[in-house]
């Protein structure tokens, strides 16, 4: 098949959340088939480093914004029924290219990563077509807005309402619709738009994130993630305020090192508070993962899958883990990782994993099984497969009665 690929960040480097899943998708799809991707690069730079996804696909296109004039096109959509972060993800660009493709030669399917992108080919009719929503964005500003102070929590539960009306007159414009988790799959199902729909979830590349001979440092913890991201952002904020000095009160030597790329002002200064290390961009994170007692992921905000929850789990390390970020992962409490709900529940759970290193090993053990059973590429591919299989063939169901009705008539 012939597959035309939208979606919103370019898939290549494959190194942050918006981009691993589709670069894994057409990875493996350009396998069997015939892969075109499209997508947005918001600089000279990202657009040098996406040529590298050449060996990937067929052939891509890329459409070069700046991110001032995005937001100036946010802002335009804010007195509308558009919600403003459809602007931010709009390009003329790379409007017109999907257009030339669409007109110069037949896809058998078009696949969108992202509602945010789905604009661009939204009214197209004669082609089957699937939108991956990942996660359903509208219900993250809906979880900001109940994090931000009055009147900013009114902005961000709009952009919320207008963000769920959108997703609910996009997934009836396309054959099949998919999320990331059995959860964002239910809210999906919740809006009744008698559109078919399913999910597949992420997965890890459990060779590269494995486990190492390396010794660890009983009392040093970890948490991953960019931190330019408000959800990153906020959790070590609380964390270092409320849960980081109950636990030094446990255990005097703790440290706590937040590794992730473009750190905020405010956050390289918590690495002014005892104890605590801020690295900022870092070539591999593996080994600031695999050298801690256990990776943290308390986010207070999350959708979706938390990638950094299955690399920490698939490097055999142990991942403490709120219980709204560990909804996306398909694993037990206690079993496989902890979850907790309080700063207490936190101290307890980490110091158990540094004061013994028998329980640190058994769930460092059992967290990979975990991994290698329940969220490897391979397996939610093939789940992919059945996916796009169940959408092309009713594709043709629906075309062979149209063309039997025409006979009849």
């Amino acid at each position: 098949m012939k597959i035309l690929y939208v979606c919103h960040r370019f898939p290549y480097p494959p190194k942050r959340g918006g981009k691993i899943r589709p670069f894994n998708m057409i990875r493996h799809l350009n396998a069997q088939h015939e892969v075109t991707v499209a997508s947005l690069a918001r600089s000279a730079a990202e657009a040098a480093d996406a040529q590298g996804i050449a060996p990937y696909c067929k052939r891509f296109e890329i459409g070069q914004v700046r991110n001032d004039v995005q937001a100036l096109r946010m802002v335009v959509r804010l007195p509308s029924l558009e919600p403003s972060s459809m602007g931010f993800f709009y390009s003329p660009d790379l409007a017109a290219r999907v257009r030339g493709l669409l007109a110069a030669e037949r896809f058998d399917l078009i696949f969108v990563h992202c509602s945010s992108v789905a604009q661009y080919v939204e009214d197209v009719r004669d082609i089957p077509k699937i939108l991956d929503f990942g996660d359903m964005d509208s219900q993250k500003w809906f979880e900001y807005a109940d994090a931000k102070p009055f009147p900013l929590s009114l902005g961000y539960r709009l952009e919320g309402w207008k963000m769920e009306r959108a997703e609910k007159r996009l997934a009836r414009k396309f054959d099949l619709c998919t999320a990331t988790t059995r959860a964002e799959w239910e809210t999906l199902e919740s809006y009744g738009t008698g559109v078919a729909s399913d999910w597949f979830p992420n997965g890890v590349d459990h060779q590269y994130f494995a486990p190492s001979d390396a010794p660890y440092d009983a009392d040093t913890i970890c948490f991953v993630g960019r931190m330019d991201y408000y959800p990153n952002q906020e959790c070590m904020f609380d964390f270092c305020r409320t849960t980081l000095p109950l636990l030094q009160a446990h255990r005097p030597g703790t440290k706590l090192l937040i590794v992730g790329a473009d750190p905020s002002p405010a956050v390289r200064k918590l690495g002014e508070l005892p104890g605590v290390t801020v690295t900022g961009s870092v070539p591999d994170v593996r080994p600031y993962v695999q050298r801690s007692a256990c990776m943290i992921a308390p986010l207070n905000i999350a959708r979706g899958t938390q990638n950094k929850i299955l690399e920490g789990m698939a490097m055999g390390v142990p991942v403490v883990t709120s219980r709204v970020a560990a909804g996306g992962v398909d694993a037990q409490d206690q079993h496989h990782f902890l979850v907790c709900d309080t700063s207490d529940d936190y101290v307890r759970a980490i110091s158990r994993l540094m004061d013994d290193r028998d329980e640190r090993r058994r769930l460092a053990t059992a967290g990979r099984e975990r991994i290698l059973s329940h969220h490897a590429w391979d397996q939610s591919m093939r789940r992919l497969d059945r996916i796009i299989e169940r959408c092309m063939g009713s594709s043709r169901a629906t075309t062979d009665n149209s063309n039997a009705g025409a006979l009849q008539t």
